[in-house]
């Protein structure tokens, strides 16, 4: 699919016109550069919630899990314990899986034991300059060998839930990449980072 003509007479990735949510997402979040190692944690662990499910539905509950998990700051999730894991699995806010919060919270602690910024090590696998951009979602990998990298990288230094479909995800979500279509407004490019 190309891009699409939106309303207000934008042209965006059709998938960015598909629920209101998805617009400021679309225009204002998803591909630009993002740093720092909360933004890039929280990110890391949203895209880890999402898999298998609508990343709609983790924009709907985005507050809840910010709640829930401190903001996302990697210290204070990193101290999280069994009580804590006990009310995230009560909290209707967040999605209630077992496994992806316990993924969470060792990865928060992976964070802590780096011994480098996770901002360095993440943005460390961005592909080399002049990748082509996508004509259409369809020419959008899934995955990529980069994003192999990263998820075996991050696995070696005790991260869970992050394969290479995961870390692509993040790579899209937070710059690495930019998978905005030919013909979206916002593959002009001319994106910095926040």
């Amino acid at each position: 699919m190309n891009a699409v003509v939106g309303p207000d007479g934008r042209a965006r990735c059709p998938w960015g016109l598909s629920a209101v949510e998805y617009v400021a997402y679309h225009d204002d979040e998803w591909g630009r550069p993002l740093r720092g190692d909360t933004e890039l944690y929280e990110r890391l662990s949203l895209e880890a919630f999402q898999s298998g499910l609508s990343w709609l539905t983790i924009l709907r509950k985005r507050d809840g899990f910010r709640r829930a998990f401190a903001g996302f700051d990697p210290a204070a999730v990193a101290a999280f314990d069994e009580s804590d894991v006990r009310r995230l699995l009560a909290d209707t806010a967040i999605v209630r899986n077992r496994a992806k919060i316990d993924a969470t919270i060792r990865n928060a602690r992976a964070v802590l034991d780096l011994g480098m910024s996770l901002d360095e090590l993440m943005w460390s696998f961005a592909p080399p300059a002049g990748r082509p951009r996508p004509s259409t979602v369809e020419e959008v990998p899934a995955t990529t060998a980069e994003s192999v990298a990263m998820a075996r990288e991050l696995k070696r230094r005790g991260f869970a839930f992050v394969g290479p479909t995961t870390c692509y995800a993040t790579m899209q979500a937070v710059g690495i990449v930019d998978d905005h279509i030919a013909g979206c407004w916002r593959a002009a490019g001319n994106l910095t980072a926040r």
